[in-house]
């Protein structure tokens, strides 16, 4: 695979990673499309791998969101775009500290997002606890999903 290929797939696994964010965009689809794209060009063991563990984790992935019981963000009052740049940084996270840096960040980007917007403390504490709560976890685990998929496919290219 060029390096102009590698550097697209990567593009269209990054998009996906945002799609998971943003409601209406098919984040897991683009991510597996992505790796699909990456295993159909290399046709290596590893990637083959790497396309039949991705498609095993987001299958197990889409059902237990679906089992998942979910809550309207507009009745929350938190603006989408908090909630964007709060998963934003999140992905920044995961890969500044893997795995767990993912969560850290993006509920610290929420809360400093909240107390930026509300002003006190006590205010952005309480908005972004009911903000994560309304989430649920169906975003997380999608977006945690995919992150290890992304991870998946990052350490594939760099071993092989």
């Amino acid at each position: 695979m060029s390096g102009w290929q590698l550097c697209a797939v990567g593009l269209v696994l990054l998009l996906g990673l945002f799609g998971v964010l943003v409601p209406g965009v098919p984040g897991t689809p683009i991510v597996w499309a992505g790796v699909l794209w990456w295993a159909m060009t290399e046709q290596t063991s590893l990637a083959w791998t790497v396309l039949i563990a991705a498609t095993a984790l987001l299958l197990i992935q889409q059902a237990v969101k679906f089992l998942l019981p979910t809550r309207n963000l507009r009745a929350v009052g938190t603006p989408y775009r908090v909630l964007f740049l709060s998963g934003a940084a999140g992905i920044v996270g995961f890969f500044v500290i893997p795995v767990i840096g993912a969560p850290l960040c993006a509920l610290g980007a929420h809360y400093l997002l909240e107390r930026v917007r509300l002003g006190s403390h006590g205010d952005a504490w309480a908005a972004t606890r009911t903000a994560m709560r309304a989430i649920g976890l169906s975003v997380l685990v999608e977006l945690f999903a995919c992150l290890l998929v992304v991870g998946a496919w990052a350490g594939a290219v760099l071993a092989g």
